[in-house]
């Protein structure tokens, strides 16, 4: 594993990225591409947290990824270390000249500095790469500037991920994640409603600054911590009309053909494809029924990918 760090505790000199890096896509992968070919200086990914707009702005602001979920990611590509840098009202005041000066130079001692075409940064956003490369002329430093990659649907951007998640569309936000988007959970005590009626699930306590997709019904790999098996399952994102409109939204996961104990466990859940959205039945019958044929039409998906 990767290091998580604090600019104090940095290996260097680096060869540095500077971004969000919030869902770690195909434009970010070019990004990263480009510092870890630099093989003389520490492969480094440099980040703020919390998110600028939340501190500027006071906007909530989910993550694709949190910072201990990129470490393995970051790690398969190449990366050694992830510094996060805390952003507050005084980071947020220090000019761009400063920023690069006191942070990028001093602090992190970068020897290569990789940036996207459009990367602004500091106070009222006034520094670009033309600050950049001003500053570092004299230096024994170079400047990788990235172009924004596109497709054939435009701009590759998280706004883009966080947008198909949100309709449940995950063969595109896996196209563009080169990835499964995931998330993972604490098991906790819920209701016993779906072990009355014969689907007992597994309710999930998920950080409050995780993105989750879109609300419905998703046949989904789900694991246990620390182990590497997937197990196919049905997952309820979002309330419960059909037992009680007024249940606040929730992350519930049925584990098909299996039966484990899974309190105080942590699990991973990893939803494919999304079955359909949520209904609010006539009684318990119907929705009983229903489950019944969710969990068909999951296994169905899921036993394909496997051929």
């Amino acid at each position: 594993m990767i290091s998580l760090i604090s600019p104090s505790e940095v290996k260097h000199p680096t060869s540095i990225a500077i971004g969000s890096f919030d869902g770690l896509h195909a434009g970010h992968r070019k990004l990263i591409e480009s510092v870890v070919k630099e093989n003389k200086y520490t492969p480094t990914i440099a980040s703020f947290w919390p998110h600028p707009r939340e501190v500027l702005y006071n906007e909530t602001r989910l993550r694709l990824d949190l910072p201990e979920e990129k470490l393995p990611i970051l790690k398969d590509l190449g990366i050694e270390q992830l510094v996060l840098i805390p952003f507050d009202k005084k980071l947020s005041e220090l000019s761009a000249e400063s920023f690069i000066r006191d942070i990028l130079i001093n602090k992190l001692q970068a020897k290569n500095i990789s940036v996207g075409a459009n990367f602004r940064f500091g106070s009222k956003r006034s520094g670009d790469i033309n600050t950049i490369k001003r500053l570092i002329k004299d230096m024994d430093i170079e400047l990788k500037i990235i172009s924004i990659l596109e497709d054939n649907e435009g701009r590759i951007s998280s706004s883009r991920v966080r947008e198909l998640l949100q309709r449940g569309d995950l063969k595109n936000a896996f196209k563009i994640l080169k990835r499964p988007y995931s998330f993972k959970g604490n098991v906790v005590k819920g209701k016993g409603i779906g072990e009355s009626l014969g689907f007992p699930t597994a309710n999930l306590e998920i950080d409050g600054r995780k993105f989750l997709p879109g609300e419905g019904v998703y046949a989904a790999w789900a694991s246990i911590e620390r182990s590497s098996q997937k197990i196919a399952s049905v997952m309820n994102l979002g309330s419960q009309p059909t037992i009680d409109p007024q249940l606040p939204s929730s992350v519930e996961v049925h584990l098909i053909n299996e039966n484990i104990n899974l309190y105080n466990q942590s699990l991973s859940v990893e939803p494919v494809e999304r079955l359909r959205s949520q209904v609010k039945f006539k009684n318990i019958h119907q929705l009983s029924d229903q489950i019944k044929k969710d969990k068909k039409d999951a296994l169905k998906i899921l036993e394909n990918l496997k051929i």
